[in-house]
């Protein structure tokens, strides 16, 4: 027998297209499935989230978050507001609202897991009137009230399990770290319209318990001037918060379509409370 050795033809083991490619062709189909994948989940979540029991976002928010708040005359001031604004919300009977007052400075305030609402000394001492102040804490309890911290929730481990399909971390380790942050930070994020329908829930519970509108835009002006003149570190409030002047002139427009009070004898803040914050 008598054996050869032909030559082999060039490229007979290439592909006719570039390698980059086919891996450019592999990392988009793959990033659309996860895009896919994470749009399903966020629409799922919105769907489930209003037949989740609150019993059980409160069992989970209990790993995160204190249940009792440090008494302080703040802290009380402030949980008695919210509990009008809530009646006024007609709250389901499960749900109660524990308002957290954290002395720092920061000016903001956020809604989280079980009905825990947080607000910072350094919002509430740009507070200029309690009806300014209590539509902030209106605001806050109308998320919970919709559900949007647990629907934002399910969001946050959508991304996480995407995320750690994409950079190979595993992804009970990246959906326990957004559950563990989302308890207890503002890392919540809520849309436009769930941010539209909190404002519009909330300022009619402002309406019912103080009788008129007053108050419920000063926030938001009150933010825009700080943030004009600190263009580089606009307040936190408004951050994660957009469009500000939108929001107002919706306010306005619901007032309208309400025929409510726009104008009404504005509540001040305590003395006490003042003196306790040093607020000029």
């Amino acid at each position: 027998m008598k054996f050869s050795n032909p030559k082999i033809p060039e490229g007979i083991n290439t592909s006719p297209d570039h390698p980059l490619k086919e891996f450019a062709w592999l990392l988009g189909s793959v990033s659309l499935l996860i895009i896919t994948v994470i749009s399903v989940l966020g629409l799922m979540a919105e769907f489930l989230a209003a037949r989740i029991p609150f019993s059980y976002e409160m069992e989970l928010a209990g790993r995160f978050t204190e249940t009792t708040p440090d008494p302080s005359p703040a802290r009380d001031y402030l949980q008695d507001i919210a509990d009008r604004l809530a009646a006024a919300q007609d709250l389901p009977g499960d749900m109660k609202i524990t308002v957290h007052y954290a002395d720092d400075e920061v000016a903001n305030a956020f809604a989280t897991l079980g009905g825990h609402v947080v607000i910072y000394r350094g919002l509430l001492e740009k507070m200029k009137s309690e009806n300014a102040l209590a539509m902030v804490l209106s605001h806050e309890i109308a998320h919970i009230k919709h559900r949007h911290p647990v629907v934002a929730l399910g969001r946050g481990v959508a991304v996480g399990i995407a995320l750690g399909a994409l950079t190979g971390v595993s992804a009970n380790v990246v959906a326990d770290r957004v559950i563990g942050n989302a308890g207890t930070l503002t890392a919540l994020g809520f849309s436009r319209s769930q941010e539209s329908e909190a404002d519009a829930t909330a300022l009619s519970a402002l309406v019912t318990v103080y009788g008129h509108a007053n108050g419920s835009t000063d926030v938001f002006r009150t933010f825009m001037e700080i943030g004009r003149s600190q263009p580089l570190n606009p307040p936190e409030f408004l951050s994660t918060h957009p469009n500000p002047e939108n929001r107002i002139e919706s306010i306005a427009e619901q007032i309208a379509d309400h025929d409510w009070q726009p104008i009404g004898t504005l509540t001040p803040i305590p003395t006490a409370v003042i003196e306790l914050l040093e607020i000029d």
